[in-house]
């Protein structure tokens, strides 16, 4: 596929999704229209997009990569998203009922509520420190693919291409938000699970498998263990790390997050909500048995062909991240590859597009009270939304920025485990506040625990060899970092005399 190739297909699409954007931003450009999609929202809509919010372009090149990784990593990711597919349960059972009943707009009010306005702000401040550094990650990935395939031959620099792309997608969500991202989303959503279908079929094709054939072959292969029993002190993709770790990770990252609850709360009531989640669990797990599936095969693939995984200009090292477009773009045919285009575009910006839009409301909800009844109808709040919402694009174009100086495998792979120490103190506050209702806590105090909480579950993991034996963390983590904070918090706390929270 030629550079003009996929140019072309970017501009139609960015063209379609800037489209509807305008005819929705016609209708509707409010506040209420960007924050909540004015809580009319279609429950099997958000249910299907969220899928392109919750798998991200990272997802989309790097899991299938990772099946053949030189660790061996095969089909051990499932273990993870089956802790994830628990963390769902949870978050619609326990979470969504919370935020309901409280009808918030940003779900980080409830600690206004509950514990004050420090614990609040706290909160606040780690998901958009969180979230901006996590996003932008994950664009950079993907952007490097364009890079590296597209880009680089049209003698355009790295930074210009990452503005391009934080335009496009301020373009068609900086009037409408939400309301305009639910329905992009599900039309990205559509491209993403397509994408991964068809990709499928075109290697059977390609290898001339039936289904049957690929099933049989993806099973008798050596990639396609699931379950792993190894040392549980050792091992960090033992089942039960791995369960308990994507669990938690996933009620930290999704029902504490603004960025998924936003489209949850959009819904008209609890009950639809609730549909919406259990439904996006049930397509969350089988599209993610088809990811493992695409990376089986092209691993099956790349070796019948000779091809082997592509090298990092700069470290010199396999980027299993790069076979997935490696073997698209260079050894399928045409329509294969715009497929694998489609969907690589699908997953990259249905996150990003949410992030950007949950961050603005995050920033605009809780530091500058637009929801207030005394600023609600402030004539230059839309305006300053919009202000807010490029201001946002600009940080995250500058992390970007940083990450691709930086440039070292290293700090990459670290930044994977960073949820593991900002969304921690998250779940602490979150624990503390929903199950020590009869307690208050010294609320100026708050901001020092969540600063020191990720540093000593840092030392906690950098000494584990000290401390329990030999025993290795992996995103288990979080639950050590947010029981930290919990009892931190519990140690500032004391008991109102005849008085339990209600909320």
């Amino acid at each position: 596929m030629t550079p003009t190739i996929i140019i072309t297909i970017l501009v139609i699409y960015f063209g379609t999704l800037i489209l509807i954007s305008n005819v929705i931003g016609k209708k509707d450009s409010s506040n209420n229209a960007f924050f909540q999609a004015n809580k009319n929202s279609k429950w099997y809509l958000v249910a299907f997009g969220m899928i392109g919010t919750a798998l991200s372009g990272v997802t989309f090149i790097s899991v299938p990569g990772e099946v053949g990784a030189s660790g061996g990593e095969q089909f051990k990711y499932f273990q993870f998203v089956l802790g994830n597919a628990l963390g769902f349960i949870v978050t619609a059972t326990v979470l969504l009922p919370l935020y309901y009943r409280l009808n918030l707009v940003s779900i980080y009010e409830y600690f206004e509520k509950r514990l004050g306005f420090y614990s609040y702000k706290s909160a606040a401040s780690i998901f958009l420190i969180s979230r901006t550094i996590g996003s932008a990650f994950r664009l950079y990935l993907v952007v490097i693919v364009f890079q590296y395939f597209v880009f680089d031959h049209l003698n355009i620099p790295f930074a210009a291409t990452v503005l391009i792309s934080l335009g496009l997608i301020f373009a068609y969500t900086y009037k409408s938000g939400l309301k305009t991202i639910i329905i992009t989303d599900t039309l990205q959503t559509f491209f993403l699970i397509s994408s991964v279908i068809l990709t499928i079929i075109f290697i059977c094709m390609a290898m001339d498998y039936s289904a049957i054939e690929a099933f049989e072959t993806i099973k008798e292969s050596n990639y396609s263990k699931i379950f792993f029993w190894d040392d549980f002190v050792t091992s960090k993709y033992h089942f039960v790390k791995q369960i308990l770790g994507g669990m938690f990770v996933t009620i930290a990252m999704t029902g504490l997050d603004q960025d998924l609850m936003q489209k949850n709360l959009s819904c008209k009531n609890i009950k639809e909500a609730q549909k919406n989640m259990f439904t996006f669990t049930g397509i969350f797990v089988l599209i993610n048995i088809f990811f493992l599936g695409v990376g089986a095969l092209l691993y099956i693939y790349a070796e019948s062909k000779g091809i082997s995984v592509p090298v990092d200009p700069l470290t010199g090292k396999p980027r299993t991240d790069l076979l997935f477009p490696e073997i698209a773009f260079n050894h399928l045919a045409l329509i294969p590859a715009i497929v694998f285009l489609l969907g690589l575009i699908a997953a990259t910006f249905a996150t990003t597009d949410s992030a950007l839009t949950a961050l603005t409301t995050s920033f605009c909800i809780d530091f500058l009270g637009m929801d207030k009844p005394e600023n609600i109808n402030k004539p230059n709040n839309v305006r300053n939304r919009k202000l807010i919402h490029l201001g946002f694009c600009f940080l995250m174009f500058i992390v970007i920025v940083i990450f691709n100086i930086i440039n070292d495998a290293s700090v990459v792979s670290m930044i994977f485990k960073i949820a593991s120490y900002t969304y921690g103190p998250l779940l602490g506050l979150f624990s503390f506040g929903m199950f020590m209702k009869s307690r208050k806590v010294k609320d100026k105090l708050v901001p020092i625990i969540c600063i020191a909480a990720p540093f000593i579950t840092l030392f906690i993991s950098m000494n584990s060899h000290l401390f329990f034996g030999n025993y290795v963390f992996d995103n288990e983590l979080i639950i050590v970092n947010g029981l930290i904070t919990f009892l931190l918090l519990l140690a500032i706390s004391f008991k109102e005399k005849n008085k339990t929270s209600d909320i």
